[in-house]
């Protein structure tokens, strides 16, 4: 077994940390998967867990409806369907996803691309369903039509230009960001001890009651006999992006075809879980050559596994893992 820890603890945890808070797990169904949290509830603020179960699903159910795919009236698919050289007025959320996704498009040369939507619907990565793979003029005509480089957004003003057939999707960082927003939500109601999970990507805030931190376990794909890895989730989040469950998902900007190299799976840890959900993208559509030296010139905190079994720690996460 091999632990990763964080270099030092938050002292400013303790300000909030009750040794006595109860534990309380609950769950629910959002963005076409499940969400759970685990957190320590202290006695003192009176929520029960239908309570927290309640304001955790109302604020989920408001990120699919700002930015979902699959929703034809989310503000993602009226932005999809608007006309040439309009310009979108975004919610705080849409805004705070689109900041980071462009970043991240720019710092990865293009591998990660919030504006994949037109390739995601032809593959059948979205709501309409296909029963062969398309041609290569309807990718090369959705490649065109496409690219994070056709967009402009502007930061101060929240808006988002629309220079006419341009489709968002932005399953590669919403659920990241929706990590985030409800550690943020229970945080702000005076829950900051709490472990959440939408999909497999995960954030720890704080600690156990016990004084642990919220322990995750990596996992390894089937293909390979790598020792165990686990890592103390304090202050910090984790996302994998792999195609060893859904097969060949993760889309080539450049190719507007599956990404298929020798890459099966890529772990990033990231102190939100938006950086992580992200660049695990980025790192999974690139081949592992290149993911490595974009890993190691961002800092990133990774670990790539390749299809022989073998597999890739960067200088990052090698400096988190015990002796």
């Amino acid at each position: 077994m091999r632990i990763a820890v964080p270099g030092a603890i938050d002292a400013a945890v303790f300000r909030s940390f009750d040794s006595r808070a109860r534990v309380v797990r609950i769950a629910g169904a959002t963005m076409g998967t499940t969400w759970q949290v685990r957190a320590a509830l202290p006695a003192a603020l009176g929520l029960s867990s239908a309570d927290v179960q309640a304001m955790v699903q109302f604020r989920l159910d408001g990120i699919v409806a700002d930015m979902s795919h699959w929703e034809p009236d989310s503000q993602l698919c009226r932005f999809n369907r608007a006309e040439a050289g309009s310009d979108w007025a975004l919610s705080d959320d849409f805004a705070e996803v689109m900041a980071e996704a462009m970043a991240i498009a720019e710092a990865s040369g293009g591998a990660f691309d919030p504006a994949l939507g037109r390739l995601t619907d032809i593959w059948g990565l979205g709501p309409r369903p296909t029963k062969c793979d398309p041609d290569p003029d309807e990718i090369a005509q959705s490649v065109r039509l496409g690219g994070w480089q056709q967009l402009a957004f502007d930061p101060v003003a929240k808006t988002l230009h629309q220079p006419g057939g341009v489709w968002l999707d932005l399953s590669g960082i919403a659920k990241g960001f929706a990590v985030d927003a409800i550690a943020d939500l229970l945080a702000a109601h005076g829950i900051c001890h709490a472990l959440v999970e939408i999909g497999g990507e995960c954030t720890g805030r704080g600690l156990r009651p016990d004084g642990d931190p919220w322990w995750v376990d990596i996992e390894n794909p089937p293909c390979t006999i790598l020792p165990p890895l686990r890592v103390a989730l304090h202050q910090l989040a984790v996302a994998t992006s792999g195609d060893y469950v859904r097969g060949s998902h993760t889309l080539d900007p450049l190719t507007g075809k599956p990404a298929l190299h020798q890459t099966t799976a890529v772990t990033v840890l990231a102190p939100q879980c938006i950086q992580a959900d992200a660049w695990a993208t980025a790192l999974s559509v690139l081949d592992t050559p290149h993911a490595t030296l974009i890993a190691e010139a961002n800092a990133l905190i990774t670990r790539i596994v390749r299809r022989d079994g073998s597999e890739w720690i960067s200088p990052a996460l090698e400096a988190l893992l015990e002796p």
